[in-house]
C-alpha cells in the first residue's frame, strides 16, 4: 500500500443558493494500492461524507460533493516534508499578514494552555 494526497471538492449551499458561491476544498490522506484505487476511494469518501442540515436560522444548508480535482502520491513521510501549497492574490498584503501572525499567535497560546494542562 502507498499513501497518496487528494484534494475533495464541495460546493456549500446555503437556504436558497442566492449567494457568492462557496466551496471546501479537502485534503485527505488515502492509503492504496495505486493512483487510480487512491482517486475511487476518495471519491467514495465525497459521495459518503456530503451533508443535509439546518444552520443556525433554521436554513437549510447542503454540502455536495463535485469532485476529486487532484491526486498525488506521497513518496515519503518526512519531518517537514510540503504536503500542499497555495499561492493566493489578496486585496490587502498587510491585513493578510496580521491575521496570519494572530492566528498562529492563538495556535500557540492554545497549544501551551493544552501542555500546562497535561502536566
Amino acid at each position: 500500500m502507498k499513501w497518496y494526497l487528494a484534494k475533495l471538492v464541495y460546493r456549500i449551499l446555503c437556504g436558497d443558493g442566492a449567494h457568492t458561491p462557496q466551496f471546501d476544498e479537502q485534503l485527505r490522506l488515502i492509503s492504496a494500492d495505486d493512483e487510480l484505487h487512491a482517486f475511487q476511494k476518495a471519491r467514495l469518501f465525497g459521495h459518503r461524507e456530503q451533508d443535509n442540515f439546518l444552520n443556525a436560522a433554521d436554513k437549510p444548508v447542503h454540502w455536495r460533493f463535485i469532485d476529486v480535482s487532484e491526486v498525488h502520491e506521497l513518496n515519503s513521510l518526512n519531518d517537514g516534508v510540503e504536503i500542499y501549497s497555495r499561492i493566493s492574490e489578496e486585496e490587502n498584503g498587510e491585513i493578510y499578514t496580521k491575521l496570519t501572525l494572530m492566528r498562529a499567535s492563538h495556535l500557540q497560546e492554545n497549544f501551551l494552555h493544552t501542555s500546562m494542562q497535561l502536566n
